[in-house]
């Protein structure tokens, strides 16, 4: 039975495949490796690792992580927040500032994921959802509704930064694009509160469509990924727009994890359900954000992240833990020189099981 298990897991991870046919070959190369690295790793991740950390900004080739333990993040993550609601010149230098992250990592090797806290587009309010300022924005970006054509100007300047993440070699660098993330919790436009089951799937579809098919951008891995608020299977399919629109599927979880309470069985269940999903539909899975903020757990890495992330069978392509703010003395969530749990970070990043930066090998190539 055990020989026929594996048997049918090889077949499924060499029949999976991005939902982009025509994806680049440095994107399909992802997309298998981060599978394959799955059965006995998990990359590492940081969001804003490089743009900025604990009292500094805009350092070359700086990351707190790699102050600690001597290599950046193997995923680096950014956000697509700056590509609109400003004006022409800083969304300009957004998408610059952006492009240069990801080309560094990924001459470097890096692998990239990409947020998108997006700004409302017919209201203000930004991205939270604010009673007193915000429309739900959705049904009015979406085929039909009257902002679509303003929806379709925003994602064309998306698809234009994709085709300009180019790296040394002269290859476009893949990148995990993660829109509309915890779309299951009301505290953004996106979120549940504000829009139908329909209306959203309406929109991540035509998101997807319009950039692979009409912008021609095939350089991106989807991600759906709400909170932590489904408990089942079906719950968390519930807003799931189809296997053909998805390529990971993945989980954010702070409460679990510390935040609200230390329940480790909690966020192990419901990271099984991920990954089960994932393994039986040829998807990758990840914990797309977690984290502490401050740390003050001495031994949360070994103690909290690495005894969830090592659950019997769960298989995760990486897990990210968010941004460490440059001015705020306690909202960070990766270690810096000094920091209290540095000595269990250093135990994290020696176990095997862990990938960092400098443990990538050639994973844009088959």
């Amino acid at each position: 039975m055990k020989t026929l298990l594996l048997l049918c897991c090889c077949v499924q991870i060499s029949m999976a495949q991005t939902i982009d046919r025509t994806a680049t070959a440095e994107t399909k190369a992802l997309f298998k490796n981060l599978l394959l690295l799955s059965e006995d790793h998990v990359l590492f991740g940081h969001q804003h690792a490089t743009e900025y950390g604990h009292g500094w900004a805009n350092e070359a080739d700086r990351s707190d992580v790699r102050s600690v333990v001597g290599s950046h993040p193997a995923v680096i993550g950014v956000d697509f927040m700056g590509f609109s609601g400003n004006s022409p010149e800083a969304v300009k230098q957004a998408k610059e500032q952006i492009r240069k992250t990801v080309t560094d990592a990924y001459d470097r090797g890096g692998v990239i994921t990409a947020a998108w806290h997006f700004s409302n587009p017919v209201s203000k309010g930004g991205f939270y959802w604010v009673d007193s300022l915000s429309l739900p924005a959705v049904k009015y970006i979406i085929p039909g509704g009257s902002a679509h054509q303003t929806y379709k100007e925003i994602l064309r300047g998306i698809g234009e930064w994709a085709h300009s993440v180019k790296g040394k070699n002269g290859t476009l660098a893949p990148v995990i694009f993660r829109p509309f993330h915890e779309f299951d919790g009301d505290w953004f436009w996106w979120g549940k509160g504000h829009t139908s089951r329909e209306d959203f799937i309406s929109l991540w579809r035509f998101t997807v469509s319009y950039l692979r098919d009409s912008l021609q951008v095939h350089n991106f891995i989807y991600a759906f990924s709400p909170d932590n608020k489904f408990n089942t299977r079906e719950e968390f399919l519930e807003r799931y727009p189809g296997d053909e629109w998805v390529d990971m599927v993945g989980m954010d979880n702070y409460g679990d994890m510390g935040r609200d309470r230390y329940d480790l069985e909690t966020a192990a269940r419901k990271l099984k359900i991920v990954s089960d999903l994932a393994l039986e539909k040829g998807k990758l899975a990840a914990f797309t954000e977690t984290g502490l903020e401050s740390i003050p757990n001495t031994n949360w890495w070994t103690g909290t992240l690495l005894k969830v992330l090592k659950t019997p069978g769960l298989r995760l392509s990486y897990v990210l833990v968010w941004r460490n703010d440059m001015k705020s003395p306690t909202h960070y969530y990766a270690p810096f020189p000094g920091q209290v749990s540095v000595p269990d970070f250093k135990l994290f990043y020696d176990d095997p099981f862990t990938l960092f930066e400098k443990d990538l090998k050639s994973i844009y190539k088959l």
